[in-house]
């Protein structure tokens, strides 16, 4: 009992540390979903020239965060038309370059992780798009085309679908102050909880179990950390292995990014098993059902490597500035909740995230939740849905 006890209670202190950048990053990602129109994304992705791919990860960014979300809505872009390696960069842009990523990488690691990440993150991208255009034969693409074609379900297929926008012509901020914007912005801020929920409860468990649990022999052992050269060419190799087993993906792999970097995994290490959540087992399985058991072989082996270069190059770039961060433990990892500017962040915005739940609820938003599931094929159905529930709330509609 004092071991789980512990646990807990190391779970308790990070959830207490992130939340108020949580709902911060949440808040402003609905506000930027409340204005972007999913339907004006798949034109804008035809092909996968430099400029497509920069605006690919542009409109990731500003999309969800759930990798689930973003790997169904990425798979209906390319059902769409759009290209499969453009579709592959929105999805990675979704789920590594949203700001609420970033602030808690910032408050929980330290600066120099947002930087690497955002630095990172287009860097995978090339890589993707070389990797693609060197190995993946139009066949190939044809082939999980058909496969994408069969519609079968994956996760978070409703969430992925429903497009909650506001439609107009007014400037940005008079749309998003409007009745219908405030509307747009709850129902998104509430949905993108939802979608996340289950994965950073289980990634904030992991990562107190494993820190309170694991002792730092052990990683130091599988993380060559007493060798710094070997650490640096070991990490990078090894942190997407460590993803792909712990099956935690979106935000929740962050605490347990904590974990390794107090356990000693290289810098560049952190970074590629942070990209890595895209390969957890689960969504490896869902790239089989989309695109058949060739294009997931496919995607793995291509992402793995660039996961592996981006963190390569971060680890050497960093080390050539001087920014590599100091090795120490994060200082989240210690127990207990004080009375500081956490708390009133804290405070400030819970109250916050209970105004925006509060019109979610009033504005009838109860319904889009038991449709996140959803079917990749329900857009007529889900349309006349989301109308019904939402009267004048303009786009809140299925996007397939």
């Amino acid at each position: 009992m004092h071991a789980i006890g512990h646990a807990l209670a190391l779970t308790g202190s990070m959830t207490w540390e992130i939340l108020w950048a949580l709902i911060l990053g949440f808040a402003l990602s609905a506000v930027v979903q409340a204005v972007v129109r999913k339907s004006t994304v798949v034109r804008l992705l035809g092909d996968d020239r430099p400029r497509t791919l920069a605006l690919a990860s542009a409109l990731g960014a500003a999309s969800s965060s759930c990798s689930y979300a973003a790997v169904a809505l990425a798979r209906s872009l390319f059902r769409k038309g759009a290209n499969f390696t453009a579709a592959m960069a929105f999805e990675i842009g979704s789920t590594n370059l949203v700001v609420e990523l970033g602030i808690i990488l910032a408050l929980l690691l330290g600066w120099q992780f947002t930087a690497a990440e955002f630095i990172g993150g287009p860097i995978m991208i090339v890589f993707v798009a070389v990797l693609f255009r060197l190995f993946v034969r139009s066949r190939l693409v044809a082939a999980a085309r058909e496969q994408a074609e069969r519609g079968l379900a994956g996760s978070m297929e409703g969430h992925a679908a429903m497009d909650m926008s506001v439609a107009g012509d007014g400037s940005f901020l008079r749309r998003l102050l409007s009745a219908r914007g405030l509307t747009a912005v709850s129902n998104v801020f509430v949905m993108e909880w939802a979608a996340i929920l289950r994965d950073l409860i289980i990634g904030l468990l992991i990562a107190g179990a494993i820190g309170a649990w694991v002792p730092d022999a052990f990683w130091q052992s599988l993380f060559l950390s007493g060798h710094p050269v070997l650490s640096a060419v070991w990490g990078p190799l090894i942190g997407p292995l460590v993803a792909i087993a712990s099956f935690v993906c979106s935000i929740g792999n962050v605490p347990l990014a904590v974990v390794l970097w107090n356990g000693g995994i290289s810098f560049g290490g952190v970074t590629a098993f942070i990209f890595a959540d895209l390969l957890i087992l689960p969504i490896l399985n869902i790239y089989r059902r989309y695109y058949g058991t060739r294009m997931m072989l496919t995607v793995l082996g291509v992402f793995y490597a660039a996961m592996v270069g981006a963190g390569y190059l971060v680890e050497m770039l960093f080390g050539a500035t001087g920014l590599t961060p100091h090795r120490h433990a994060a200082a989240v990892m210690a127990e207990g909740i004080r009375w500081n500017y956490t708390t009133w962040l804290n405070i400030v915005f819970l109250l916050l995230a209970a105004l925006l739940v509060f019109r979610f609820v009033r504005t009838g938003g109860i319904p889009m939740l038991r449709m996140m599931g959803g079917s990749p094929d329900a857009e007529h159905e889900g349309h006349e849905h989301m109308d019904h529930d939402h009267p004048g709330h303009g786009h809140a509609a299925h996007d397939h």
